[in-house]
């Protein structure tokens, strides 16, 4: 008896969060986190539960404009190497939205892993906005290219990270950040002071930064003042800008 063929892994959209709008004007592709080399199948709930939370504010906060958020679903925990498994679905992802919904602007969102799929995925046609919150990077290799940002030029990138974090060197991605904005003047990067991986201290300033971004980029509303002054100042100043206490309350203008 012939051996039945093992079905090919896909990647898959999830549902939308929060009603879906008519028509649909924007999408925001939430990149949970993985691992540096893993073969098995992402836990779907326990790696995308803070994405899904980030995605329900977004919605809410753009449905008048047409916003809708959907997170990925990857077929592989792991990045592996140069397969960059994770970038590749991100990638498959922005095309499905251009399948599903046209000519609409794109934002990746990605966490840790997710930060640097969303980074390396940056230079698809659809997308103009790239948020990475505390992204997971390679150290430098002197044996090694170092990681692209080329891909990044014309669009907008927001990166955040904690300066306590552990789990993902905040210098490599102020690093990036330094190399991608002598190319791309929209390019900021917020530190999160004494605040680790999980960014949960400062979580609801975390948020309504990534809300300021994705809506003024997408939609064009004005940016807070942090985050415009972040973009116009020229490094290190505008990426190693402080996130505030209380950021998205007193500080919004």
């Amino acid at each position: 008896m012939a051996q039945q063929a093992t079905p090919a892994r896909t990647a898959r959209l999830g549902r939308a969060l929060g009603p879906e709008p008519t028509p649909v004007s924007g999408v925001v592709l939430l990149l949970p986190g993985g691992d540096e080399v893993s073969d098995r199948r992402p836990a779907p709930l326990l790696a995308t539960a803070s994405m899904r939370a980030l995605g329900r504010r977004l919605s809410r906060a753009g449905r008048p404009e047409g916003l809708v958020a959907h997170v990925v679903h990857y077929r592989y925990r792991g990045w592996n190497g140069g397969e960059a498994h994770l970038a590749q679905d991100a990638s498959w992802a922005a095309d499905e939205v251009v399948r599903r919904y046209g000519d609409v602007p794109v934002c990746l969102a990605g966490v840790g892993m997710g930060g640097r799929a969303a980074l390396r995925a940056g230079g698809h046609d659809a997308v103009e906005a790239v948020v990475a919150l505390a992204p997971w990077l390679p150290e430098g290799d002197v044996a090694a290219s170092p990681e692209p940002v080329k891909q990044l030029a014309g669009r907008h990138v927001l990166i955040v990270h904690g300066t306590n974090d552990t789990r993902t060197d905040p210098e490599l991605s102020f690093r990036l950040a330094a190399r991608a904005k002598k190319a791309n003047r929209a390019v900021c990067r917020f530190e999160v002071h004494s605040d680790g991986h999980g960014l949960h201290h400062y979580r609801d300033e975390v948020q309504a930064l990534v809300e300021d971004f994705v809506m003024g980029v997408l939609f064009g509303r004005a940016f807070a003042r942090p985050v415009a002054d972040a973009l116009a100042a020229p490094p290190p100043l505008g990426l190693r800008m402080p996130l505030a206490a209380g950021f998205g309350t007193s500080l919004r203008r």
